[in-house]
């Protein structure tokens, strides 16, 4: 009661801004129909990543890699591709401080679960960062997303059970078999896991290393089902492959 309180005297005293454009906003949203509704809606996607396929690939196929090589996760559920204007979202929420972005592509990722109504996780578990970044950044973007998201379905967010051990190098600058050995052995199982479905929330998917490492140290720790949830997903030059192989 009293956050809705607190929420109503806000968006009185400070009126919704679409983001974008500088119309006014949708829905209390910081975002108006306009650019609401051309957003690269990721409706295309392999079953298991999510990676974005052509609109002529049938329903339920599964991207190349993932048929030569199965992810540790059960599946990734990305409500965008990562494409105009969503890269200038992403990146402003990283590296610009433009928190508000976080707010806002939370809320577009919990639309898109929403809508698809799907069993829930019994807990989130944002992508940790290592302690040095996380000090340079002064968040956690993963973070930001999950917190509104656990807020809205009412899911508890688990900040300590994992833990960013190394400090890796950029994925953004390696091709996909560095991206895959900057990133293992990374991260670490701190404590039990009471959960056995779990959510990794995560802002942008790329190669799906990173979620798949965390996947895998999960999986060991007792975790049964790992999902990840994803703002975006990066397109790749992956080839779509029919449901039965």
């Amino acid at each position: 009661m009293v956050y809705n309180w607190l929420k109503t005297i806000q968006a009185l005293a400070y009126p919704a801004t679409c983001v974008l454009c500088g119309a006014p906003g949708r829905e209390g949203r910081d975002l108006c129909r306009g650019c609401q509704d051309s957003l690269p809606h990721n409706r295309h996607a392999c079953r298991l990543c999510a990676l974005p396929l052509p609109a002529t690939a049938p329903a339920g196929s599964l991207c190349g890699q993932c048929q030569q090589r199965p992810p540790r996760f059960d599946r990734c559920l990305a409500a965008l591709c990562y494409e105009h204007p969503l890269d200038h979202l992403v990146s402003g929420l990283k590296f610009r401080d433009k928190l508000v972005y976080g707010r806002l592509l939370s809320g577009l990722l919990g639309d898109f679960l929403e809508h698809r109504g799907h069993e829930l996780p019994e807990l989130l578990v944002p992508v940790p960062l290592h302690p040095s970044r996380q000090r340079e950044r002064g968040f956690n973007q993963a973070l930001e997303l999950a917190r509104p998201l656990a807020r809205r379905f009412g899911i508890p967010v688990d900040i300590r059970a994992l833990s960013r051990d190394r400090a890796t190098a950029p994925q953004s600058g390696l091709d996909k078999k560095e991206r895959r050995r900057n990133i293992r052995g990374a991260f670490r199982l701190r404590e039990g896991l009471a959960a056995r479905h779990i959510a990794i929330v995560d802002d942008v998917v790329t190669t799906g290393n990173t979620v798949d490492e965390l996947a895998g140290v999960l999986r060991r720790g007792g975790a049964a089902r790992v999902e990840v949830w994803a703002v975006t997903r990066r397109a790749g030059g992956r080839k779509a492959i029919a449901p039965d192989g």
